[in-house]
């Protein structure tokens, strides 16, 4: 009786672990916007400068070097407020469920730009090291992938709710 009142995409386990997944990466990037929207230390404070230049004295990719020095810092305010309402967007987006794709795209690609601009091992490290050295970027980059080809919106989300809420009038 009670089992006939939940949505069907709440009964699949697969449906409702991709949502708690997705709500969870979400909570971390709204986390990490919030502080950045809501405060200027990284935005006019020079925050994300002093990232970028750590990551250019720490192990950014040697193809990444010239794209940072030549044209992330000389754009360094810009680039903090795209990045900065850029988390912000993508938490909202996966805690809400609304354009989960959209979103988990500029996600992956964000991870990626994270991890070829920091988590360069050395040229001499062995080829394991690459991926250990970057799963700070990586993981989040794969759940992304995940949201991409998966289907994150049926649980848990406002399109979901929206939808059994609207099906349940008609009848």
């Amino acid at each position: 009786m009670v089992q006939s009142r939940i949505a069907p995409a709440m009964r699949d386990r697969n449906n409702v672990a991709i949502a708690g997944l997705r709500i969870a990466v979400g909570i971390l990037f709204l986390i990490f916007g919030e502080y950045k929207v809501f405060g200027t230390a990284f935005t006019l404070g020079g925050g994300f400068q002093f990232w970028i230049n750590r990551f250019l004295t720490d192990g950014a990719y040697p193809f990444m070097v010239p794209v940072l020095r030549n044209f992330v810092l000389p754009h360094g305010t810009a680039i903090a407020f795209l990045v900065a309402y850029g988390e912000f967007a993508i938490g909202l987006a996966l805690i809400f469920g609304l354009l989960v794709r959209p979103a988990s795209i500029f996600g992956l690609l964000y991870m990626l730009t994270l991890l070829l601009s920091s988590n360069y091992p050395g040229p001499t490290a062995p080829f394991w090291q690459y991926f250990g050295a970057s799963l700070d970027h990586l993981v989040p980059a794969l759940c992304f992938a995940t949201f991409i080809f998966g289907d994150a919106e049926k649980a848990f989300s406002l399109r979901s709710h929206l939808g059994s809420a609207l099906g349940k009038q008609k009848t």
